[in-house]
């Protein structure tokens, strides 16, 4: 096959990409290692920035969103058995944020695709990348026991934190930024109604809890555990018992039980590759960053990757400029680093990383407390929460 460009993964940034691409007439070929059935399933990110929801209605793929996602207007910061709502509207010149599963923006990527008869090839192992310094490069891939080679102008890495298009950087080119955290997410889907209208951010001296939800009947839940634990040791009962003493408030908070969907732990840490390209290949979202879930960043920073690139490539095919290209990777590290900061920021600061260090968690409290009371710090959580 031959192609303008090769997206490898399709999960939201290569759904996304081939979709903005398409809308400006530039052909792409989607290929992904797993089938579509496993990634409409598989449960990621569930907070979409402003922007995102803009760009998902602008561009013809937010009917369901707009008719399923929760749009919330505010966070409950929950400390000293206090709650404290950080309100986004009137911090951020009236913007809010959507909840909507990633698994459900993957979907209508992928029914927006097979709708304008894009190529999408699932279950394409093997993949390797050849000739990325040249203006021929290839990627070759398995397919029901077939060999096969994709023939492209340029290539988009989109494949995620594990998959092949990062390591096809050479090691003396790419520097990576790393830091992994002393602790772990112990996360639940249930099967019950949501306690809370907008998300509970619980710093707690047993651990952090957050609070969530997917859909009015599906509620989300987390709690902080150790890196190595194991999840056996965590009965359904007990994780209910430890979500409802790290929520509680000293007015009362009752946590509505129910029948797990799933559960899974989940380790944390911080992570980026630089330059995110090289030759004609381009890194965007995990394959190039990675970001502790809790400034709920992931999706959208891969997002905003794609846009970037997008243009860079309707520059390059439309106009015959490569500048925005050449410059995709320090364009859009400074959005990268922007979110890696805030999330540092909000891990750091509703995480216990050492329990037996009473001075870190009075830190924490006084961090929570000036963001709850300055109207200029809460805007500082508001604005990068909601997107910048």
């Amino acid at each position: 096959m031959k192609t303008q460009v090769g997206i490898v993964g399709a999960g939201p940034a290569g759904l996304m990409l081939a979709h903005l691409l398409h809308l400006q007439g530039i052909e792409s070929v989607v290929i992904e290692a797993r089938s579509r059935a496993y990634v409409e399933q598989r449960v990621r990110a569930g907070v979409l920035e402003h922007g995102t929801v803009e760009l998902l209605i602008n561009t013809g793929v937010g009917e369901r969103l707009q008719k399923q996602g929760l749009r919330h207007e505010g966070v409950f910061l929950r400390f000293d058995g206090e709650s404290h709502r950080i309100d986004f509207p009137s911090l951020t010149n009236g913007k809010s944020i959507t909840v909507y599963g990633q698994q459900e923006v993957v979907k209508d990527l992928i029914q927006a695709r097979l709708n304008a008869g894009g190529a999408l090839e699932f279950e394409a192992t093997g993949q390797a990348l050849h000739g990325l310094e040249t203006d021929a490069p290839t990627i070759t891939y398995q397919q029901n026991g077939e060999e096969k080679t994709l023939h492209c102008d340029y290539v988009a890495g989109c494949d995620g934190f594990h998959g092949v298009c990062r390591s096809a950087i050479p090691q003396t080119i790419l520097k990576v930024y790393e830091r992994v955290y002393p602790f772990a997410w112990l996360g639940i889907l249930a099967e019950a109604a949501p306690s809370s209208h907008e998300l509970i951010y619980a710093n707690h001296a047993r651990g952090f809890a957050l609070h969530s939800m997917r859909s009015p009947k599906i509620s989300r839940n987390y709690i902080q555990v150790a890196p190595n634990e194991d999840i056996a040791n965590w009965p359904d009962e007990r994780i209910w018992n430890e979500l409802q003493q790290r929520l509680a408030t000293q007015d009362g908070f009752t946590l509505t039980p129910g029948p797990l969907i799933e559960k899974s732990i989940t380790g944390m840490r911080s992570f980026v590759a630089e330059p995110m390209q090289f030759g004609r290949l381009f890194l965007a979202g995990d394959a190039a960053h990675i970001v502790p879930p809790t400034g709920a960043k992931g999706m959208n920073l891969a997002i905003k990757d794609v846009r970037v690139l997008a243009e860079g490539l309707t520059q390059a095919y439309k106009h015959n400029s490569t500048t925005h290209l050449l410059n995709y990777s320090s364009t859009c590290l400074k959005h990268v680093w922007r979110a890696q900061h805030f999330s540092y920021w909000m891990t750091s600061m509703l995480h216990r990383s050492n329990y037996d260090d009473p001075y870190e968690h009075k830190l924490q409290l006084a961090q929570l407390h000036y963001v709850c009371s300055s109207e200029a710090a809460a805007r500082t959580l508001a604005e990068n929460y909601v997107g910048l």
